[in-house]
């Protein structure tokens, strides 16, 4: 017993979180998840990166393509041309198609500072490259309305021939600039200067503050003949948020309140209903019997069950408890009188015998010991009676038997006893046929104590049950006393050796058996109705 107690004690010790914490924690889980999912944009800040890296390739091939045709038939054979290029740089061994792949990551190695201003170059542009530049900036600018991508034409030396701003200005000693005039494709992910002010929620991810550089060389004749130097801000998922804040918010609204609802229908179905409970066991457990009406707040319908059968137990374990308390008064009440009659009487003859002279006869002798006699056996018959009354309460054999079985028992035990049997008696019914008798034979008991010489029995089904009356001619009940023929210990032949424990040991029996006893009314002698289950595959 005691290390039960201890492993009890240890397992309460030991912490487990409550209810309460469980459901906050996934309510939490599940409001916090749209902000999370804010941080996973990230990689889809990725993917807008390398969708803007790819469609300024495809826009500086269109140019470069067209600027080449124009070097090849606007320049003269004699133009000073940029660095050489190996033929098996321009035109790889896997096929005709050169394609470029976009590469840039928002990774923190591969972000650079904001692009440099241009500076001046060492010589200035070659006269041709200048008209050149000059022509193909209408073109420029119509590509830049629809695409809003800024270029710059740069000549084989990096100086700017064509574009908004920075012409005869030297790009050359930009990283990316650098690699394209030595005839390779480069791309670059710097840090973007705006010239408005960013809003807060830019700050979320470094995306939001970039610009795609790409600069793609045209090679002429093996040289490098000028380079198409492009940028664009990359499309930003966050600047559409900042945009439609109020989206956003109502958003975020729709998702608090539906989660606080479900958190307060948890608190009110779930928590509030098991906390009380558990304040209703440490209630009852301290012997307040006002801790046993229904709660406040049921909760959920299997809660409410749980709560109810709960405290149905209670009340039964209560009821119990109090039965047991005024049984124990009964029977102290009970064993006492013959006792006290047995003391006297031992006393009494000891006392004689112990006296000089003995003054009681053996008439006088006899009586005391019929006395004791008598008592003892009103002893005997309550101890059986409590013994009967016992298994009643909690009955052991299980099993299942026919009225008629007991009946014919009932002719041999009650000779005197004329019994009458009709109806349905051959119905299989839930109890053992030992506990059958018990109640039949305390039925019988008390008619023939009451004067009665006749007995009927008379079954009939009903629903799931076996309807039984037993009637007998005797005495009777009188009003005064209907209400407590079935206390223990109530009797009003106690000077004929009733001990008032018959009917309460066969209501105990049925009540055991999920049957019942009641009293009906009766002109002549007394009636009652027994309710006893039937058995299982016998309700067909």
């Amino acid at each position: 017993m005691t290390e039960a107690s201890g492993a009890a004690a240890a397992a309460l010790r030991r912490w487990r979180p409550t209810l309460s914490l469980v459901v906050f924690l996934a309510l939490a889980s599940v409001l916090l998840l749209p902000l999370l999912s804010i941080y996973f944009l990230k990689v889809y800040q990725n993917q807008l990166i390398q969708q803007t890296e790819a469609e300024l390739i495809a826009q500086s091939a269109v140019i470069a393509a067209v600027l080449h045709r124009e070097i090849e038939n606007a320049m003269v054979p004699d133009t000073a041309l940029g660095s050489g290029v190996a033929p098996a740089t321009q035109a790889p061994s896997s096929g005709p198609y050169q394609p470029i792949w976009p590469t840039l990551e928002l990774a923190k190695k591969s972000v650079l500072p904001p692009r440099p201003a241009a500076s001046q170059p060492p010589t200035p542009a070659d006269p041709a490259f200048v008209a050149l530049g000059a022509r193909m900036m209408p073109d420029l600018v119509a590509t830049q309305k629809v695409t809003l991508t800024g270029f710059r034409l740069l000549d084989p030396n990096g100086v700017v021939i064509a574009g908004r701003d920075e012409v005869g200005l030297s790009l050359a000693h930009l990283q990316e600039v650098g690699e394209a005039l030595q005839g390779h494709f480069s791309a670059a992910l710097r840090v973007r200067i705006s010239k408005h002010d960013q809003p807060a929620l830019y700050s979320i991810s470094r995306g939001t503050g970039m610009r795609v550089f790409t600069a793609m060389p045209v090679i002429v004749r093996d040289h490098v003949a000028g380079v198409v130097y492009a940028s664009r801000t990359p499309s930003n998922v966050f600047k559409h948020l900042y945009e439609q804040r109020g989206r956003v918010a109502l958003a975020m609204l729709s998702t608090i309140v539906p989660t606080l609802l479900i958190g307060f229908l948890f608190h009110r179905t779930i928590t509030e209903p098991m906390r009380e409970l558990i304040e209703r066991t440490h209630l009852v457990g301290k012997g307040d019997r006002d801790a046993l009406h229904p709660l406040r707040r049921q909760g959920t319908r299997e809660f409410a069950l749980l709560s109810r059968s709960f405290l149905e137990m209670a009340r039964r374990l209560d009821t119990r408890s109090s039965f047991i308390s005024t049984f124990a008064t009964h029977v102290s009440h009970e064993l006492r009188s013959p006792l006290t009659s047995i003391q006297g009487a031992a006393e009494l003859l000891r006392d004689d015998i112990d006296a000089a002279k003995p003054v009681m006869t053996d008439k006088d002798r006899r009586k005391f010991l019929d006395n004791i006699i008598a008592d003892t056996g009103r002893l005997t018959k309550i101890s059986a009676r409590l013994r009967d009354f016992a298994r009643a309460e909690n009955p052991v054999a299980v099993g299942s038997t026919r009225l008629s079985g007991p009946i014919a028992q009932l002719h041999s035990a009650f000779a005197a006893l004329e019994i009458r049997a009709t109806g349905e008696l051959d119905t299989l019914l839930r109890i053992s046929e030992e506990n059958a008798g018990i109640i039949l034979s305390n039925l019988a008991d008390n008619a023939t104590r009451h004067g009665s010489s006749r007995l009927e029995i008379s079954a009939g089904r009903q629903g799931h049950s076996l309807r039984v009356a037993v009637i007998d001619n005797g005495e009777g009940i009188s009003p005064n006393n209907r209400a407590l023929i079935f206390d223990s210990f109530f009797t009003t032949r106690r000077d004929r050796g009733g001990t008032g424990m018959g009917l309460a040991i066969v209501r105990a029996m049925l009540e055991a058996h999920g049957g019942a006893i009641r009293l009906l009314d009766s002109g002549q002698g007394t009636a009652f109705e027994l309710t006893i289950p039937i058995a299982e595959g016998a309700e067909c």
